[in-house]
């Protein structure tokens, strides 16, 4: 067979994804791409801040501003679906954005702040959020689609990135558990290292739902733990958010652990 006619050029490739987004292009496009691309900027900027805090060893700011660009990271979704601004375009920004906010800040504040007396080990553990980072935001751009997602395939990065500001968080702010040995340097290493890998799994984790009288109808279990997630955060910023992340992954290793039992059960024998 030739492998002419097998094989698909990147050109011919490309061409296919942006097609779509070709066909919606007309006076008012540029605008509407604009509003959604200046939240995303702006997840860049405190990312970048955030950079410079850690420098200077101010951690809990540098916290702070990473969740401070989750939160731009999630206007800039919301306002692109009002707007109907969604675009090749915005989702490669994103991306970007998100590589420096939720990858090189955390992982910058993981050796900073907690591996950087543990030598090269430290070093290499500390880079392995950085490359799994990438590689999960890359798969996600391949697979990008405009319609809104109820779960993610692997752990969503910005989530990885709130884990690492928990911790940050508790160990400054809770003495005790860092007194307990919970979230010293040994501890550390495997924490970091599990979700890295979680990052580029395929095990599948909840997305942010859209609130809505539908949704809270649908999911009444799901909306209540949300609705318990934020009193138990509003209440105890700082073990509250560690816990809440904490079930979060949790509830999703347990529903891919369940799938798992299902599928070897059902195999014929």
């Amino acid at each position: 067979m030739d492998d002419k006619n097998t094989l698909v050029s990147p050109r011919r490739l490309l061409s296919g994804r942006t097609s779509g987004f070709r066909q919606r292009r007309g006076p008012g496009n540029k605008a509407r791409v604009a509003v959604p691309s200046f939240f995303t900027l702006m997840n860049l900027f405190c990312g970048f801040v955030a950079i410079t805090q850690i420098h200077q060893s101010q951690f809990v700011y540098a916290c702070y501003l990473i969740i401070l660009a989750g939160l731009f990271d999630l206007l800039d979704g919301m306002t692109a679906r009002l707007t109907r601004g969604q675009s090749l375009f915005g989702a490669e920004l994103d991306s970007l954005c998100d590589m420096v906010s939720f990858g090189v800040a955390p992982a910058y504040l993981i050796y900073a702040r907690m591996l950087g007396e543990s030598g090269t080990l430290g070093l290499i553990i500390s880079a392995l959020p950085v490359m799994c980072c990438a590689v999960r935001l890359a798969r996600f751009n391949v697979l990008f689609s405009e319609e809104k997602k109820l779960d993610f395939e692997g752990l969503p990065v910005p989530v990885q990135a709130y884990c690492v500001i928990a911790i940050v968080l508790n160990i400054d702010q809770e003495a005790w558990l860092l007194r307990a040995g919970l979230l010293d340097a040994a501890s550390m290493i495997p924490i970091v290292v599990v979700l890295s890998l979680l990052m580029v799994s395929i095990i599948r984790f909840d997305g942010v739902p859209r609130i809505s009288f539908d949704y809270l109808h649908q999911h009444p279990v799901a909306s209540g733990a949300y609705l318990l997630s934020v009193l138990a955060i509003l209440f105890f910023p700082y073990s509250g958010l560690l816990l809440t992340l904490l079930v979060y992954i949790l509830v999703g290793l347990t529903r891919a652990t369940i799938r798992s039992i299902r599928t070897l059960v059902t195999l014929p024998k």
